[in-house]
Protein backbone atom coordinates (compact mmCIF):
# COMPACT_ATOMS: atom_id res chain seq x y z
CA UNK A 1 0.00 0.00 0.00
CA UNK A 2 2.81 2.59 0.81
CA UNK A 3 4.14 2.42 -2.39
CA UNK A 4 1.00 3.21 -4.09
CA UNK A 5 1.17 6.08 -2.83
CA UNK A 6 4.00 7.23 -1.93
CA UNK A 7 5.97 6.90 -5.26
CA UNK A 8 3.70 8.33 -7.20
CA UNK A 9 4.41 11.43 -5.02
CA UNK A 10 7.91 10.71 -4.99
CA UNK A 11 7.95 10.95 -9.01
CA UNK A 12 5.80 14.14 -8.84
CA UNK A 13 8.21 16.05 -6.40
CA UNK A 14 11.60 15.06 -8.22
CA UNK A 15 9.94 15.78 -11.55
CA UNK A 16 8.53 19.38 -10.38
CA UNK A 17 11.69 20.33 -8.80
CA UNK A 18 13.60 19.53 -11.91
CA UNK A 19 12.12 21.74 -13.88
CA UNK A 20 13.13 25.10 -12.22
CA UNK A 21 14.99 26.78 -14.70
CA UNK A 22 18.44 26.36 -15.37
CA UNK A 23 18.76 23.66 -13.02
CA UNK A 24 19.54 21.00 -15.34
CA UNK A 25 21.42 21.35 -18.70
CA UNK A 26 19.57 21.96 -21.86
CA UNK A 27 17.56 18.45 -22.50
CA UNK A 28 18.58 16.79 -19.65
CA UNK A 29 15.08 16.21 -18.12
CA UNK A 30 13.41 14.10 -15.95
CA UNK A 31 10.65 14.09 -18.26
CA UNK A 32 11.23 11.24 -20.23
CA UNK A 33 11.74 8.98 -17.22
CA UNK A 34 8.95 10.20 -15.62
CA UNK A 35 6.64 9.55 -18.27
CA UNK A 36 7.54 5.73 -18.94
CA UNK A 37 7.67 5.29 -15.42
CA UNK A 38 4.56 6.22 -14.18
CA UNK A 39 3.46 3.67 -17.00
CA UNK A 40 5.32 1.40 -15.26
CA UNK A 41 4.68 2.05 -11.59
CA UNK A 42 1.59 4.06 -11.20
CA UNK A 43 -1.78 2.83 -10.64
CA UNK A 44 -4.34 2.30 -13.21
CA UNK A 45 -6.54 4.89 -11.66
CA UNK A 46 -4.39 7.94 -12.03
CA UNK A 47 -1.82 6.28 -14.69
CA UNK A 48 -2.96 8.68 -17.31
CA UNK A 49 -4.06 11.83 -15.65
CA UNK A 50 -1.72 12.19 -12.62
CA UNK A 51 1.88 12.69 -14.98
CA UNK A 52 -0.08 14.47 -17.36
CA UNK A 53 -1.55 16.91 -14.95
CA UNK A 54 1.73 17.52 -13.36
CA UNK A 55 3.43 18.01 -16.42
CA UNK A 56 0.46 20.91 -17.72
CA UNK A 57 0.48 22.29 -14.70
CA UNK A 58 5.11 22.75 -14.88
CA UNK A 59 4.29 24.05 -18.49
CA UNK A 60 2.35 26.45 -17.33
CA UNK A 61 4.46 27.69 -15.34
CA UNK A 62 7.23 28.02 -17.57
CA UNK A 63 5.49 29.54 -20.34
CA UNK A 64 4.87 32.64 -17.41
CA UNK A 65 8.26 32.64 -16.50
CA UNK A 66 9.70 32.91 -20.04
CA UNK A 67 6.97 35.25 -21.07
CA UNK A 68 7.46 37.51 -17.49
CA UNK A 69 11.40 37.23 -18.00
CA UNK A 70 11.46 37.68 -21.73
CA UNK A 71 13.54 34.72 -22.04
CA UNK A 72 11.33 33.35 -25.13
CA UNK A 73 8.60 35.02 -27.14
CA UNK A 74 5.82 33.93 -28.85
CA UNK A 75 5.19 31.62 -26.07
CA UNK A 76 1.82 31.68 -25.88
CA UNK A 77 1.30 31.53 -29.88
CA UNK A 78 -0.93 29.15 -31.82
CA UNK A 79 2.07 27.57 -33.65
CA UNK A 80 4.11 27.13 -30.25
CA UNK A 81 0.93 25.76 -28.37
CA UNK A 82 0.57 23.50 -31.41
CA UNK A 83 4.26 22.15 -31.35
CA UNK A 84 3.75 21.72 -27.67
CA UNK A 85 0.72 19.31 -28.08
CA UNK A 86 3.30 17.21 -30.10
CA UNK A 87 5.11 16.81 -26.46
CA UNK A 88 1.87 15.67 -24.68
CA UNK A 89 1.49 12.66 -28.19
CA UNK A 90 4.88 12.36 -26.99
CA UNK A 91 4.84 11.78 -23.12
CA UNK A 92 1.19 9.53 -23.82
CA UNK A 93 3.03 6.91 -26.19
CA UNK A 94 5.85 7.16 -23.00
CA UNK A 95 3.32 6.27 -20.70
CA UNK A 96 1.24 3.79 -22.85
CA UNK A 97 5.10 2.09 -23.80
CA UNK A 98 5.33 1.86 -20.07
CA UNK A 99 2.10 -0.03 -19.37
CA UNK A 100 4.30 -2.61 -21.59
CA UNK A 101 6.43 -3.12 -18.50
CA UNK A 102 5.73 -4.68 -15.30
CA UNK A 103 7.23 -3.83 -11.81
CA UNK A 104 9.30 -6.46 -11.32
CA UNK A 105 10.46 -5.81 -14.57
CA UNK A 106 14.10 -6.27 -14.42
CA UNK A 107 16.18 -3.06 -14.13
CA UNK A 108 18.27 -3.63 -17.60
CA UNK A 109 14.94 -3.99 -19.41
CA UNK A 110 13.53 -0.97 -17.64
CA UNK A 111 16.54 1.20 -18.77
CA UNK A 112 16.07 -0.03 -21.77
CA UNK A 113 12.18 0.91 -22.09
CA UNK A 114 13.21 4.52 -20.83
CA UNK A 115 15.88 4.87 -23.32
CA UNK A 116 13.74 3.88 -26.28
CA UNK A 117 10.98 6.04 -24.84
CA UNK A 118 13.79 8.98 -24.93
CA UNK A 119 14.55 8.24 -28.68
CA UNK A 120 10.74 7.72 -29.30
CA UNK A 121 10.20 11.81 -27.59
CA UNK A 122 13.32 12.73 -29.42
CA UNK A 123 12.04 11.79 -32.87
CA UNK A 124 8.19 12.75 -32.21
CA UNK A 125 9.02 16.69 -31.00
CA UNK A 126 11.46 17.66 -32.68
CA UNK A 127 10.07 16.38 -36.29
CA UNK A 128 6.94 18.54 -35.08
CA UNK A 129 9.48 21.53 -33.85
CA UNK A 130 10.87 21.43 -37.50
CA UNK A 131 7.26 21.30 -39.18
CA UNK A 132 4.95 23.83 -36.97
CA UNK A 133 8.42 26.28 -36.59
CA UNK A 134 6.98 28.16 -33.97
CA UNK A 135 10.19 30.04 -33.88
CA UNK A 136 10.09 30.74 -37.41
CA UNK A 137 14.06 29.34 -37.82
CA UNK A 138 15.30 29.34 -41.55
CA UNK A 139 16.70 26.23 -41.04
CA UNK A 140 13.71 24.34 -40.73
CA UNK A 141 12.45 24.47 -44.37
CA UNK A 142 9.67 21.75 -45.02
CA UNK A 143 11.88 19.50 -47.22
CA UNK A 144 13.63 15.58 -46.22
CA UNK A 145 16.62 18.13 -46.00
CA UNK A 146 15.07 20.32 -43.46
CA UNK A 147 14.02 17.48 -41.38
CA UNK A 148 17.52 15.93 -41.34
CA UNK A 149 18.64 19.07 -40.08
CA UNK A 150 16.10 19.31 -37.27
CA UNK A 151 17.00 15.72 -36.43
CA UNK A 152 21.16 16.62 -36.67
CA UNK A 153 22.37 19.93 -36.84
CA UNK A 154 19.24 22.41 -35.06
CA UNK A 155 19.30 25.92 -35.21
CA UNK A 156 22.41 27.82 -35.98
CA UNK A 157 23.95 29.39 -32.92
CA UNK A 158 22.77 26.49 -30.59
CA UNK A 159 24.34 23.49 -29.87
CA UNK A 160 23.20 20.64 -32.42
CA UNK A 161 20.52 18.73 -31.90
CA UNK A 162 22.71 15.66 -31.60
CA UNK A 163 24.19 16.86 -28.50
CA UNK A 164 20.43 17.58 -27.33
CA UNK A 165 19.51 13.92 -28.03
CA UNK A 166 22.63 12.52 -26.08
CA UNK A 167 21.28 14.53 -23.09
CA UNK A 168 18.16 13.28 -23.51
CA UNK A 169 19.76 9.34 -23.83
CA UNK A 170 21.57 9.98 -20.31
CA UNK A 171 18.67 11.45 -18.33
CA UNK A 172 16.31 9.12 -19.72
CA UNK A 173 18.53 6.13 -18.75
CA UNK A 174 19.72 7.63 -15.64
CA UNK A 175 15.94 8.51 -14.00
CA UNK A 176 14.93 5.48 -15.24
CA UNK A 177 17.35 3.68 -13.14
CA UNK A 178 16.69 5.89 -10.23
CA UNK A 179 12.91 5.75 -10.49
CA UNK A 180 13.15 2.02 -10.22
CA UNK A 181 15.41 2.33 -7.73
CA UNK A 182 13.03 3.97 -5.40
CA UNK A 183 9.56 1.74 -6.73
CA UNK A 184 12.46 -1.37 -5.33
CA UNK A 185 12.80 0.54 -1.67
CA UNK A 186 9.28 1.44 -1.22
CA UNK A 187 7.86 -1.70 -2.43
CA UNK A 188 6.50 -3.93 0.41
CA UNK A 189 8.23 -6.98 1.76
CA UNK A 190 6.67 -10.62 1.55
CA UNK A 191 6.24 -9.87 5.34
CA UNK A 192 5.01 -6.80 4.83
CA UNK A 193 2.29 -8.46 2.32
CA UNK A 194 1.25 -11.26 5.35
CA UNK A 195 1.67 -8.91 8.49
CA UNK A 196 -1.82 -8.62 10.48
CA UNK A 197 -3.03 -11.87 8.21
CA UNK A 198 -4.89 -14.53 10.00
CA UNK A 199 -3.06 -18.15 10.10
CA UNK A 200 -5.51 -20.30 7.95
CA UNK A 201 -8.14 -22.44 10.71
CA UNK A 202 -7.84 -25.92 11.02
CA UNK A 203 -10.68 -27.85 8.90
CA UNK A 204 -14.09 -28.33 11.68
CA UNK A 205 -13.51 -32.20 11.09
CA UNK A 206 -9.62 -32.18 12.05
CA UNK A 207 -10.52 -29.67 14.87
CA UNK A 208 -12.97 -31.68 16.48
CA UNK A 209 -10.94 -34.78 16.11
CA UNK A 210 -9.43 -36.77 18.57
CA UNK A 211 -5.89 -37.93 18.86
CA UNK A 212 -5.43 -41.81 18.59
CA UNK A 213 -3.67 -41.99 21.90
CA UNK A 214 -6.89 -40.67 23.67
CA UNK A 215 -9.61 -43.35 22.19
CA UNK A 216 -7.31 -46.54 23.50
Amino acid sequence: MKSKILLPVLFVAVFAISRIPGLLPLNFSVVYAFAFCAGVFFPKKIVWWLPMATILITDLGLNFYYQYTGAADDVWSAANLANLSFNYAAYAVLILLGRGFKPNTSLLKLVGGGLLGAILFYVITNTASWFFNPFHNPEYTKTIAGWIIALTKGINGWPTTLEFFRNTLLSGGLFTALFAAAHQLTAESPADKTAGAREPEAAEGEKDAEPEEAKA
